[in-house]
């Protein structure tokens, strides 16, 4: 009993090794290419330090703006 759980039909193991020798090669070629990706936004992030913050200015300079805009037009139709 214990020698025919100890037999591999040397086809299947044949495949399921080929099998996964191309899974991990797929998965290698997949995280080498994440990684690039992963490399180029960082060193765009790196070019354009604190654009959120100068966003969020020009949002703030926009509303005040439009603010100045609403009273000289009121003015303008008294």
């Amino acid at each position: 009993m214990s020698e025919k759980l100890l037999s591999f039909d040397r086809t299947v193991t044949y495949g399921l090794m080929l099998s996964v020798m191309l899974q991990t090669a797929s998965a290698l070629i997949w995280a080498g290419a994440a990684e690039a990706r992963i490399k180029t936004l960082e060193a765009q992030m790196a070019m354009a330090p604190g654009v959120a913050q100068r966003l969020a200015r020009v949002e703030g300079q926009t509303t005040v703006m439009t603010q100045s805009l609403t009273r000289i037009e009121r003015k303008l139709d008294r």
